[in-house]
């Protein structure tokens, strides 16, 4: 489990190209760094949900990401806060 103001990166990977798939990470976020805000709790894994399969609890956080990191345009103070489970998550050294 992560904890509040770890830093963290989004795995930079393609599960779409392996085949069908159900997937709850945005693909702009894929590779980039960000810092957890908080840890949400346990939930189903809705990839699995998705194909109703069974679904293994999961760690979901809250990752703020500050604009430039994502995006070129934005205004001072911005900050983009999304949901991220613990499996689309590694630590940074």
């Amino acid at each position: 489990m992560f904890p509040s103001g770890q830093r963290v990166r989004v795995k930079f990977d393609w599960p779409e190209t392996r085949g069908a798939c159900h997937i709850r990470t945005p693909h702009y976020l894929r590779g980039r760094e960000g810092v957890v805000e908080r840890h949400l709790g346990r939930f189903a894994n809705p990839e699995d949900l998705a194909f109703a399969r069974p679904a293994a609890q999961r760690d979901l956080y809250h990752v703020r990401f500050e604009p430039p990191a994502v995006w070129t345009e934005e205004t001072p103070g911005d900050v983009i806060v999304v949901e991220l489970f613990e499996h689309w998550l590694e630590e940074v050294a």
